[in-house]
Parts: structure tokens; sequence; C-alpha cells
């Protein structure tokens, strides 16, 4: 998954504004205690990182 595709699934799903400060703040346990952020900083691929926000998020199935 391309980082493009992954902002856009996250902009879907959460909404343009909130998207930005969920990825900010959430912290989520499968990434190593980080936040989207913070995994996406350390290099953690997109893919895996969406893997993990659907995880702890209603995320419809369409965007899965």
């Amino acid at each position: 998954m391309r980082l493009s595709e992954f902002w856009n699934r996250m902009k879907l799903h959460f909404g343009d504004t909130y998207a930005e400060s969920w990825a900010h703040d959430y912290v989520i346990a499968d990434l190593g205690g980080r936040t989207v952020d913070q995994a996406l900083a350390d290099g953690v691929a997109a893919k895996d990182v969406w893997r993990a926000v659907c995880g702890v998020s209603d995320v419809a199935a369409r965007l899965r």
C-alpha cells in the first residue's frame, strides 16, 4: 500500500480533519505503543499500520 492510499483511507474513515488528529494522538498497542505518525516515521509499512488501525477502529469493509 502506498502512503497516499493509506491517507486516503484514513480520511475516508475518519474525515479530513480528524484523520490527522487521530493519527497524531491515538496510541495503538499493535504498533508497539506508538501512534500512526510515530510508526510511519519509524519506517513501519503503511499496510501494516493500516491493519493496526483496522484492528482498533470499526473500519468499513470496503476500506479494509
